[in-house]
């Protein structure tokens, strides 16, 4: 029994180019093992392959193979995930096995088959037809990758009308037909398979001349590339509409967490935008090699001067005018686990050893993580971050209905008292010094504000930052948008006014203007109330 598990890479050039799926490595392994085989022999397909591609395997071995040698394929897709694949090995949800129905095709299932019930429970190994088998593996990625595509869609029409995307997710993962896997908005899905097999999937029915449905799985991927531009320019947006002479801190470039890999990474489609922007850009991974950056950046000479890769993530943000964060490693997060904010109180109370409920030593892995993005409210253990609870994003009042990554806002502005206001770390601790940091340790977000330029922004592309934790540290506040707009002598200034300086500003300007002078323009009613404005504009 052979296994082929060689990449399938998406076509560069030629017929597909962008969409198929390039064989060229699958039947290089197909010829070197009919050349080497003396007896009969299964082969299992392993890569993730589109329909009709067991067929091909067996064409090439028949016709490279020694005379009277009888080959039987079989479809054994795999299942893992980057950073889970040992738990994905021991504890799969399932193990497809896909055969010819034939006498020579059932023998070779249940060959296969007896070797994954080792470890596996028999229910959990399927047997299906060859091609059902070859179109799971890619139904499942497109499925998976729609999820995400949803939840981010739906997150524009959240921002657009003032509604929480996280209640939203959280209120559809409860129905148990969806579910709550997959359903963390961000800036959007990466690594290596779900675009790539969207787009197989997009080519197969492009192929059998399904034009409606190739536009329907091409839109997953659209959405995706959507909103990674909406996640830029909000930042653009936020900061004044420039990013010149500014640098921006960028915590994690890995797709996601726990690998280096860096294919399809959003934080190469981020960085890239915001060079284009003339932005000065500090990079921070703890896995992701310098010249895996570089290469993935493809730096003209003008820029190298603009990219720093730093060794850790204090000195990115030394004297950054903002932090964008593009991975959910576990040291960014400043959230603890805590019960679900969304939980009831159970009306009787019982001894916490009765509430204790205990687990086999499997079901705590029957379900592993998938994706970065698999990341969902309520449940510390996902895969967004050991700690993830519902986000406190920093809340933002959009008063022009534009664009932004989340209702609850991934910028945050820090104010200049907040520092000296801050006495500990987000655990209690007394402060540290930042040499005495170890690397992988917990991001220590009070000293990072005093790195920083002010006005502060973080923009949390991943959902690992509790802004209304550190806000009750005095690190971090709330801030609500306001484009104050003063005339004066006929000059026009725009300003923006953020958090506790606003009652300051207008205090300086109260004296020296009066009320026909200033207009106050699209300010919401919080903000009115928190700077003592009349509730009404005045002209």
């Amino acid at each position: 029994m052979v296994f082929i598990g060689v990449n399938t890479p998406t076509k560069r050039t030629g017929l597909g180019a962008g969409k198929a799926s390039d064989l060229g490595w699958l039947e290089a392994a197909s010829r070197h093992i009919a050349k080497a085989a003396v007896h009969d022999t299964i082969v299992v397909e392993k890569s993730t392959v589109p329909c009709g591609t067991a067929d091909s395997i067996r064409a090439v071995l028949r016709a490279n193979a020694t005379s009277g040698l009888h080959f039987e394929v079989l479809s054994n897709p795999e299942f893992l995930a980057e950073g889970t694949a040992i738990p994905n090995l021991l504890h799969p949800d399932r193990i497809l096995i896909g055969s010819l129905e034939t006498e020579g095709g059932f023998r070779a299932a249940h060959q296969l088959a007896d070797i994954y019930a080792a470890w596996i429970p028999r229910e959990k190994i399927i047997t299906m037809d060859l091609r059902s088998s070859e179109l799971s593996k890619l139904a499942a990625n497109a499925m998976l990758a729609q999820r995400i595509s949803s939840i981010n869609a739906l997150s524009s029409i959240c921002e657009a009308v003032s509604a929480n995307i996280e209640d939203v997710s959280h209120a559809c993962g409860l129905d148990r037909r969806i579910g709550p896997k997959m359903l963390n908005a961000s800036v959007g899905f990466g690594g290596s398979c779900f675009k790539k097999d969207v787009m197989c999937l997009v080519y197969i029915a492009e192929s059998l001349h399904l034009p409606e449905v190739a536009a329907y799985w091409k839109a997953v991927v659209e959405i995706n590339e959507h909103q990674k531009d909406r996640f830029t320019r909000r930042i653009v947006r936020s900061m004044h509409n420039t990013l010149s002479n500014k640098k921006l801190a960028v915590l994690g470039f890995a797709y996601k967490k726990d690998t280096g890999d860096t294919r399809e990474s959003a934080a190469i489609t981020i960085v890239n935008n915001l060079l284009a922007e003339n932005a000065t850009i500090a990079i921070y991974d703890p896995k992701v090699q310098p010249r895996q950056i570089q290469q993935d950046l493809n730096l003209t000479p003008d820029m190298h001067d603009r990219v720093q890769i730093c060794s850790n993530p204090y000195d990115a943000c030394q004297d950054a005018h903002a932090v964008v964060i593009l991975t959910e490693w576990d040291m960014f997060s400043n959230k603890a686990p805590r019960q679900s904010k969304y939980s009831v109180p159970s009306q009787t109370s019982k001894p916490i050893a009765e509430q204790v409920i205990q687990h086999e030593p499997h079901t705590d892995r029957e379900n592993p993580p998938i994706d970065t993005t698999d990341a969902t409210p309520n449940t510390p253990s996902e895969i967004g971050s050991p700690s993830l609870t519902p986000s406190a994003e920093i809340d933002e009042v959009n008063t022009d209905g534009s664009d932004s990554i989340s209702d609850r806002s991934s910028t945050a502005s820090i104010s200049r008292s907040s520092i000296s206001s801050f006495s500990k770390d987000a655990d209690g601790a007394p402060p540290t010094s930042i040499k005495d940091k170890a690397d992988g340790e917990r991001l220590d977000w009070r000293s990072v504000s005093q790195l920083m330029q002010r006005p502060m922004y973080v923009f949390d592309g991943r959902n690992v930052v509790d802004a209304g934790r550190l806000e009750s540290l005095g690190l971090l506040r709330r801030i609500h948008r306001c484009c104050v707009s003063v005339n004066v002598g006929g000059f026009e200034l725009d300003g923006w006014v953020l958090g506790s300086d606003r009652p300051i500003f207008f205090s300086l300007l109260s004296p020296l203007f009066s009320a026909s002078q200033i207009n106050y323009g699209r300010l919401d009613p919080t903000s009115r109330r928190f700077c003592g404005f009349p509730p009404t504009s005045v002209c």
